[in-house]
């Protein structure tokens, strides 16, 4: 089970910080992504992180968040989070995280099998 907490309204040029707590799996072997789907639009992949074959932990980010977003991973809490920087109205959408077992990977929706509720994001002008 995942659930995303942290969304809000903000200002544009504001922060927020998304957790995602997972529970009922084994955290460490799975990838966890964040997703987001703005009003009549297709949901679009934000972030991924999770380990490499060799057991790093790696991050990737869609270039429209990087250097803006970051994402980090707490294995004694089970929580992986999406801090948000110098948010922009276009980043308005509700967000989910997911995951997936095995490796991390560029956040494609249809690699993720198990999903959160969502949580909204609005940024204002």
């Amino acid at each position: 089970q995942l659930v995303e907490s942290g969304g809000g309204l903000v200002q544009a040029g504001g922060s927020l910080r998304l957790s995602c707590a997972a529970s009922g799996f084994g955290f460490d072997d799975y990838a966890i992504g964040w997703f987001r789907q703005a009003p009549g639009k297709e949901r679009e992949g934000v972030s991924c992180i999770g380990k490499t074959d060799g057991g790093k932990y790696v991050t990737y980010y869609v270039d429209s968040v990087k250097g803006r977003f970051t994402v980090s991973r707490d294995s004694a809490k089970n929580t992986v989070y999406l801090q948000m920087d110098s948010l922009k109205p276009e980043d308005t959408a509700v967000y989910y995280c997911a995951a997936r077992r095995g490796v991390a990977v560029v956040p494609v929706a249809r690699l993720f099998r198990s999903w959160g509720q969502g949580t909204q994001v609005t940024v204002s002008s």
